[in-house]
């Protein structure tokens, strides 16, 4: 047993249902140590419970021990605990936009920290926050410090995270999901910062992850939960190399390595865009003429053939989601776009609407993007309505043949989103896009916030469709290990450029600007 941290035997419970059963590990100073598994194998819950931060009246200990320093925090008093959290024991949660008070500006987040550990205020807490933001590599943080959270990116948010829970250096950084809504480039970066910070003050790491490239890149050993259970627990470069049972291996299995679909007979043009360009105003004179403009796409330029993917990819405010915007004529642009040899750029909305048919898109966000308050059956078929007004003796069948196409049981079309769980419900916007029987999907991130196996079902699930009704595809995504998975040709954009384009194979093997060999250095570290 660790003197430092050990989890010994450890059963949560919430009312009279086991969510953890069991689970002893150890941690030494200095190391680091990843929880795997799917969503609902208990790691957050785990985790969580280090500092007893689940907040249930429902939430019970029935046995174990969680000693850190000798103490077992499970029955120290509350008191003694709050002077652990924050101080000597740290912790980064997974979605910074919730965890972050969007009230309170950056400054005052990190202050309160130091003023109820260390005590600081005023000047001496103002140049502590600086050292902290700049440490964590925030760009010019002194104009940052007043600054709310819904003023900075994703990656920006996540480091204000990491430099609150940094902020007394803690002996142990508890990190659930710190990567997972990042960018490839920004994740290295954040996790190369933890790694630098850890060997600075000897810092022990618990990382709660389901990235299992992440895990094999900075983890020294690996804890396996399934359903609440320890399934395996190993060093990391023996459980990559010689995992011992059938569930490691199949989290494994689930990485993607597939090649996509093989083109066969003469390519058909589908979709051809020329200088596409999209602008938001930033400011206007008093007669409202635009005087400056954020060029959020600049003249992009590509072709997709029928049956074909294009992988689109970029960091966070490249422009990828923007270009799928524009081509549903979402967001107004500039530019040539043409389907299947009609121009649709001239289009008023009136005149598109047909089109809208034709090209169908998933959203990234499932649950964002399913009405609460709609039956499955409703949602997928409220597009039939407006498209095939009168064939509504039909809907029904399609509607069943939809959801049979995605693999979800036509009888679940009575159930609401929230009785699914987040692939079945992903599965549910692609029946509504499919049912209306596109030649276009746009896909934008549509399996970034799902496990690796729940990942793999649904990649092969498109691909499967892609075979099926030959249809082609806009793979908007940071995953490039999945963009290499489905994509046929790749464009890559940053800040709103396109820096490379062609084959995706011949972009993946030998990619030609450096920030494409950048970001495949940062995603594929064990791979290239």
């Amino acid at each position: 047993m660790s003197d430092f941290l050990t989890i010994d035997n450890l059963h949560v419970a919430f009312g009279d249902t086991d969510v953890v059963s069991g689970l002893s590990f150890s941690l030494e100073p200095g190391k680091t140590l990843a929880l795997v598994g799917e969503s609902g194998s208990g790691k957050s819950v785990s985790a969580l419970s280090i500092l007893r931060l689940i907040n249930s009246a429902q939430i019970r200990y029935p046995s174990g021990k969680i000693l850190f320093r000798g103490e077992d925090l499970l029955r120290v008093p509350e008191k003694r605990l709050r002077q652990i959290r924050g101080s000597r024991i740290s912790m980064i949660f997974q979605e910074p936009m919730t965890s972050l008070n969007p009230l309170h500006t950056v400054e005052r987040q990190i202050t309160e920290i130091l003023s109820i550990h260390r005590g600081m205020r005023g000047p001496q807490a103002r140049a502590r926050c600086l050292e902290l933001l700049d440490m964590v590599g925030i760009p010019s943080p002194a104009e940052k410090l007043a600054s709310y959270p819904h003023q900075l990116s994703g990656g920006q948010k996540q480091r204000v995270m990491i430099a609150m829970a940094l902020a007394n250096e803690p002996e142990l950084l508890v990190a659930d999901e710190p990567t997972t809504a990042l960018d490839v480039t920004v994740q290295q970066q954040v996790l190369e910062l933890i790694q630098e910070l850890q060997r600075k003050h000897h810092m022990a790491a618990l990382l709660i992850t389901h990235d299992l490239n992440i895990v094999r890149r900075y983890a020294d050993q690996v804890v396996v939960m399934e359903k609440g259970q320890l399934v395996e627990a190993a060093d990391t470069e023996t459980l990559f190399e010689h995992p011992q049972q059938p569930y490691t291996r199949q989290l494994l299995d689930a990485m993607p390595h597939d090649q996509p679909p093989a083109l066969v007979g003469n390519r058909h043009e589908l979709l051809s865009v020329d200088n596409l360009q999209v602008r938001f105003p930033l400011k206007r004179n008093l007669f409202g003429k635009v005087t400056s403009a954020f060029h959020a796409v600049a003249g992009a330029t590509f072709r997709l053939g029928k049956g074909e993917t294009l992988g689109i990819v970029g960091e966070s405010g490249s422009g990828k989601t923007t270009i799928g915007h524009a081509l549903l004529k979402l967001i107004e642009s500039q530019g040539q776009v043409s389907l299947d040899g009609i121009r649709l750029d001239g289009l008023n909305q009136r005149q598109f609407r047909p089109y809208r048919r034709r090209i169908q898109i998933v959203f990234q966000d499932p649950f964002g993007s399913l009405s609460p308050r709609m039956s499955v059956g409703d949602i997928v078929g409220e597009g039939l309505g407006i498209h095939f007004p009168a064939d509504q003796a039909q809907h029904e069948q399609r509607i069943i043949k939809a959801l049979r196409d995605v693999g979800l049981d036509p009888d679940t079309r009575h159930r609401y989103p929230h009785e699914f769980s987040g692939g079945q419900r992903q599965r549910i916007a692609i029946a509504r896009a499919l049912v209306l029987q596109p030649e276009l999907i746009i896909l934008d991130e549509p399996t970034s916030a799902l496990d690796r196996t729940v990942q793999k079902q649904v990649v092969e699930l498109l691909r499967n469709l892609q075979q099926q009704y030959g249809l082609s595809y806009v793979f908007i995504s940071h995953d490039l290990a999945v963009v290499k998975a489905l994509s046929h040709h790749l464009l890559v954009l940053k800040q709103g450029q396109v820096v490379e384009y062609g084959p995706a194979e011949q972009v993946f093997e030998a990619p030609q600007a450096l920030y494409t060999q950048q970001l495949l250095e940062a995603a594929f570290f064990y791979h290239r």
